[in-house]
This record gives structure tokens, sequence and C-alpha cells, in this order.
């Protein structure tokens, strides 16, 4: 059993990283820092090595391909609602409604500006 979650990063492909940095800013305020690393064009979620959770980057090359047919992202938030009508304002589209989870709190699910499904969950 490993010491830790399983999950220790993520990337979120994207075809125009500008556009994407932009619309995750507007969405839910995160400041990025460009990178570039093993060749590929890179904008890097805020990390905090004391807080509990992974973080990630925006990635754009040649195999990483914008879908809604891959894993699902939960980013937290303290508003669904008010989350979801800014990605909604960006020109993002509802693919699940806010939902209840049953004692587990809300979740909903978006397109982001490349076509990627994000969801969101908040106790």
């Amino acid at each position: 059993m490993p010491q830790n979650n399983p999950v220790g990063y993520f990337e979120i492909p994207v075809t125009d990283l500008d556009r994407a940095m932009a619309f995750y800013h507007a969405v839910f305020g995160f400041q990025f820092e460009h990178a570039v690393i093993d060749g590929h064009d890179m904008a890097l979620f805020p990390s905090n090595d004391q807080a509990t959770g992974i973080t990630g980057a925006l990635v754009t090359g040649d195999s990483y391909i914008p879908s809604k047919a891959g894993p699902r992202l939960y980013f937290h938030t303290d508003d669904i609602d008010a989350t979801l009508a800014k990605a909604l304002s960006q020109g993002g589209k509802t693919l699940y409604p806010k939902t209840s989870i049953c004692g587990f709190g809300w979740v909903a699910e978006f397109e982001d500006s490349e076509g990627n499904c994000i969801a969101l969950h908040a106790e």
C-alpha cells in the first residue's frame, strides 16, 4: 500500500495556453507560473507544499489532446453556482448540473475553453 494518496500531480491538455490561462484565472482566480519542461509549454497551477491535495499544469504538446472523454479532475469550490456561472460567462458549457451526492456535498461539470470536462466539488 502506498504511503500517500495515489495521485500526486495532474496535467490538463490545452490547445491555446494563453486562452486556457485566461479562462482558469477568470473562473478560479488562479495565478500561473509559465514554464517549459521537457520541451512542453506549461502554465503551473499554484502550489503550497504545506497544503493537502495535488497541483498540476495546463500543458500544450503533440500528445496533449483536450477531450471530454478522459479522467475527471474535481476542483474544490466554496460555491458551485458562482463558479459554474463564471465558467459559463467565459464560454464554458454545463455538462452536468449541480447535483447532490448524498452526504458528500455537491458536484457539477463544465466544458472548459479547450474542450475538457472539468468537475467541481463543494461540501
